[in-house]
C-alpha cells in the first residue's frame, strides 16, 4: 500500500504545472515581436511617459494654467529655462502673453486631447461595432440602409464632417453653455465622423463568421439571435476593431488638435494642444517661437507614438501581413 502511495506521489511531481497567465503572455508572439523591434519598444516608453505625465499633471506641473489666480502676466513671454526677474519663477520651456508657464500648459493641454481622443474613440467603436454587427448579421434593407449612409459619409473627408457635425450641434445651444460643453460637443462630432471604418470591417468580419459552423450549431440547439452576436460572434470579429480603435486614437488627437486650431474647439481658457499651437500661431513671427514649437513637438510625438503603437499591433494580429 505504501508503496502505491510513494508511487503516486512521484507521478504528481514530475507532472508538468500549468504555466501562469502572466507568464504565458511573457512567452507570447506579441511580446517576442515587442522584445525584437526597438522602434516599438521606444514608441511604447514614450507613449507611457507622456500618458503618465498628462494623468499626473496637477502634482507634475509647476502651476495650473486653468488659474488665473497663479498666472502673474510680469511673466509674461520669459524664454525658457530662464528664471523670471520679478517673481523668481523658474520656466523651463518658457512662458506665453498671459504669464502661463508653457509647460505646465501642455501637460494639461495634454489630458484633454487625450480625453477627448479616448472618448471620441470608444463612442465611434461602440457606435460602429453595434451597426455593423446589425448590417452583416441581418442584412436585407438594414444593410443596405447602414451602408449607404456609410458610403455618403466617406465621400466627405472625416474634418470637413466633423466641423459640420460641430457647427450643428453648436447651432442648437444657447451661446452662454458653448464653453461648458464645448468638450462634450467634441467628442460626439470627432465620434460621429469616424464611425464608418468600425462598421464596414465589423460587417465583414460577421458576414465571415455568421456563416461557420459554431453559429450554425447555436441556431439549431434555439439561441436567440442577440445571445448569438454578443457571445459567439462579437468576441471573434473584436480583434480588428481594436487595431483600428488603436490607429484611430491618434487620428482623433490630431483631429481635436484641428478643431481647436481652427477655432471651433476647445476655448482659451481650458487649452488643448491644438488651442495651444493656434495661440503660438500669433507669436511665430515675434520672436516668441517657443509658444508654437514646443505644443506642436508634444502633439507629434505623442501622435506619432501611437501610431506606430497602431501599425505595430496591426502587424502582430494580422496573421497574413507577418
Amino acid at each position: 500500500m505504501s508503496q502505491e502511495v510513494d508511487k503516486r506521489n512521484s507521478v504528481a511531481n514530475i507532472a508538468p504545472t500549468r504555466p501562469g497567465r502572466l507568464r504565458t503572455f511573457l512567452e507570447s508572439d506579441i511580446v517576442y515581436s515587442w522584445k525584437r523591434q526597438p522602434v516599438v519598444i521606444l514608441a511604447t516608453l514614450v507613449t507611457l511617459v507622456m500618458f503618465a505625465a498628462a494623468l499626473f499633471a496637477p502634482w507634475i506641473a509647476p502651476q495650473n494654467p486653468f488659474d488665473p489666480g497663479q498666472l502673474d502676466l510680469i511673466d509674461a513671454f520669459t524664454p525658457p529655462m530662464t528664471t523670471s526677474e520679478f517673481t523668481g519663477n523658474f520656466y523651463l520651456l518658457g512662458s506665453d502673453s498671459q504669464g502661463r508657464d508653457v509647460f505646465s500648459a501642455i501637460l494639461y493641454g495634454s489630458r484633454i486631447s487625450l480625453l477627448v481622443g479616448f472618448a471620441a474613440v470608444i463612442f465611434a467603436l461602440v457606435m460602429g461595432t453595434a451597426l455593423g454587427l446589425l448590417a452583416g448579421f441581418r442584412g436585407g434593407w438594414r444593410d443596405a440602409l447602414i451602408m449607404r449612409i456609410a458610403d455618403v459619409q466617406l465621400t466627405f473627408p472625416s474634418i470637413l464632417m466633423a466641423l459640420l457635425i460641430f457647427g450643428v450641434i453648436r447651432g442648437f445651444l444657447p451661446r452662454s453653455m458653448h464653453a461648458e460643453v464645448a468638450i462634450i460637443v467634441l467628442i460626439i462630432a470627432i465620434g460621429l465622423s469616424d464611425w464608418v471604418q468600425y462598421a464596414r470591417a465589423v460587417r465583414g468580419a460577421t458576414m465571415v463568421e455568421k456563416s461557420k459552423e459554431y453559429v450554425q450549431a447555436a441556431r439549431v440547439i434555439g439561441l436567440p439571435a442577440r445571445k448569438i452576436l454578443f457571445l459567439h460572434i462579437l468576441p471573434n470579429v473584436l480583434r480588428p476593431v481594436l487595431v483600428i480603435g488603436t490607429i484611430g486614437l491618434a487620428l482623433a488627437i490630431i483631429a481635436e488638435a484641428t478643431l481647436s486650431f481652427l477655432g471651433v474647439g476647445m476655448p482659451a481658457t481650458q487649452p488643448s494642444l491644438g488651442t495651444l499651437i493656434r495661440v503660438g500661431q500669433d507669436y511665430m513671427f515675434s520672436g516668441e517661437w517657443w509658444i508654437l514649437l514646443f505644443p506642436g513637438v508634444a502633439l507629434l510625438i505623442l501622435a506619432l507614438s501611437v501610431n506606430l503603437l497602431g501599425d505595430w499591433l496591426r502587424d502582430v494580429l494580422n496573421p497574413k501581413l507577418r
